[in-house]
């Protein structure tokens, strides 16, 4: 995959302010330096510092990196590039700066439906983009929906792919995964599930929220 660089990430970019932290992984804000060539990479990036030390299983990693290798869409996060270094992954990222659509949700107090209308207009243009790739997300909830910046206006952006799947259409997908009121009956009735149709379910919800 053409994404990985060999060289260390500080050779390219300056780290900057922490963005938000998970289990084993740290988002920080980015700079490009003049070391660095690309063009087609903005001047302002996230960052995903991954400490492997502290992940159970790379191949999640790995996968999580497959499916965003996949996706090129105004409505979903990009991949820029990833350095692998020995005691850490680095994913370089599109930066936005509005905030998780729950954070939204809660300064409004309600959408009108004219603004729940146009965040659900997006949200399935980028579920339908997706689901031609057979990828599921498999955890859409507001917290993974950003927004590009703060305006009132901004577009919203899917990210967090850390449990998205390509699915084959010869397996089902057999994880109890997800969020608890957000996830699919299908998902918990551990009968296999093998359609996008569990996204379908959660952006119900979300709609249901707004």
């Amino acid at each position: 995959m053409g994404f990985f660089k060999k060289s260390e990430v500080k050779k390219n970019y300056e780290l900057g302010k922490d963005l938000g932290s998970g289990n084993f992984a740290v988002v920080k804000e980015a700079t490009k330096t003049k070391a660095n060539p690309s063009a087609e990479i903005p001047n302002k990036v996230a960052i995903k510092v991954i400490d492997k030390a502290k992940v159970e299983d790379m191949n999640d990693i790995q996968r999580e990196i497959e499916v965003m290798g996949m996706l090129d869409h105004p409505h979903v996060i990009k991949l820029f590039e990833i350095y692998d270094e020995p005691k850490k992954m680095m994913l370089v990222m599109e930066l936005v700066t509005g905030g998780e659509l729950f954070d939204r949700i809660v300064a409004k107090g309600s959408y009108t439906e004219a603004d729940a209308a146009e965040v659900m207009k997006t949200l399935c243009q980028a579920l339908a983009y997706m689901h031609q790739k057979k990828i599921v997300h498999r955890d859409l909830k507001p917290e993974n929906i950003l927004y590009a910046s703060s305006a009132d206006d901004a577009p919203i952006k899917v990210a967090d792919f850390g449990l998205a799947r390509v699915v084959s259409g010869k397996e089902m997908m057999k994880t109890a995964c997800g969020t608890p009121g957000y996830v699919a009956p299908e998902v918990l009735q551990n009968k296999g599930y093998d359609s996008g149709a569990v996204d379908v379910w959660s952006t119900g919800v979300i709609l249901y929220i707004l």
